[in-house]
């Protein structure tokens, strides 16, 4: 919570929070194999990105737990009967064991640096997030959000992200459960082009009830830059909250649905570090006071973010890379 308290204190003094980038994405450009998050065979590579985005300035790191749940194990098998029956042991409580082991390798990136970054736990939509019809309904939802829920605060979260949420129903269903833990939360909604959330529910009125519940912040994101920006306007036009973008750069090459797959963004030359740091900027001046990168983005992206925000509490936040610095992973996904 102490993280926390430092992120809350930027922005009760109206300063940017600067989120991380991209983990999934940039994780499989490297060449991680997706299987288990990469939790179990590369955890070295998952703690030395996180410690590239406190290097680079963040001030919000998020754990690598996107769509890790145990739904995603359950529906390749016909009940949990049939799971137990041929499935490898341990199944039923490797979601658990993973979730655990992010929130570790987040932890011990942050002592490594020694800054005091928060640790954002990051709960994403039981189904893909590009597909708001899968979407359970909140009843069915709620238990399973709660679930995830207090695995993230019983590995030590500062807060919980709900990330990538598509429909007005579970966001409200994670939003409960994540409360439930006692964490500061915090909301965002991938939005289509047409400016609502994917699935189709007006973002205004989803940013209210959020706001309602006692979410701290709403943001948008999981979708490209150009889209942001509007979507930034609306949302602070409609609450009183924090507001907060952070954009994928590139094009969804899927599948991503599978085990052995991450969403992929196929890379492009559109949107380099400092061209994004200016979109970023142009989300700041409408409103956004919480930043960072989706997929595609990398730690170059989040140190030209801080180099074009400013120094978030009066020191220098960026300790490697500058807004001109160029790298391999600018405009680049998996």
């Amino acid at each position: 919570m102490a993280g926390y308290a430092r992120v809350q204190a930027l922005l009760d003094a109206d300063r940017p929070a600067l989120l991380d980038g991209a983990l999934g994405s940039e994780l499989v450009r490297r060449g991680v194999r997706w299987r288990w998050h990469g939790l179990r065979t590369d955890p070295q590579e998952v703690a030395s990105l996180h410690v590239e985005y406190i290097e680079a300035g963040a001030d919000v790191i998020r754990t690598n737990t996107s769509q890790l749940n145990h739904r995603l194990y359950l529906n390749v098998f016909r009940s949990p009967d049939h799971m137990r029956h041929i499935g490898a042991p341990g199944l039923e409580t490797r979601a658990h064991e993973l979730t655990l082991r992010a929130v570790d390798l987040a932890r011990q990136a942050r002592d490594t640096t020694g800054r005091d970054v928060a640790i954002a736990g990051v709960m994403a939509p039981l189904e893909h997030p590009f597909r708001p019809d899968l979407a359970p309904d909140a009843a069915e939802a709620l238990p399973e959000h709660r679930q995830i829920a207090s695995w993230l605060k019983e590995g030590g979260v500062d807060l919980i992200l709900l990330e990538s949420m598509n429909t007005a129903g579970e966001a409200r269903a994670a939003a409960e459960a994540a409360l439930s833990s006692g964490l500061p939360v915090w909301a965002s909604f991938v939005i289509g082009p047409e400016g609502k959330v994917l699935g189709g529910d007006d973002l205004g009125e989803c940013a209210r009830a959020m706001q309602a519940l006692g979410v701290k912040a709403v943001l948008v994101n999981c979708a490209p830059p150009e889209d942001i920006g509007p979507a930034v306007e609306r949302l602070a036009a409609e609450t009183d909250l924090p507001v907060g973008a952070f954009a994928h750069i590139g094009k969804f090459d899927p599948p991503s649905w599978k085990f052995e797959f991450h969403p992929q963004f196929a890379a492009t030359d559109d949107w380099p570090p400092g061209r994004y740091a200016e979109a970023a900027t142009g989300w700041r001046d409408a409103g956004a006071r919480i930043v960072g990168g989706c997929c595609g983005t990398g730690p170059s992206h989040v140190a030209a973010l801080r180099d074009a925000l400013g120094p978030a509490d009066g020191t220098d936040g960026n300790a490697n890379g500058s807004a001109g610095q160029e790298s391999p992973a600018a405009g680049e996904g998996a």
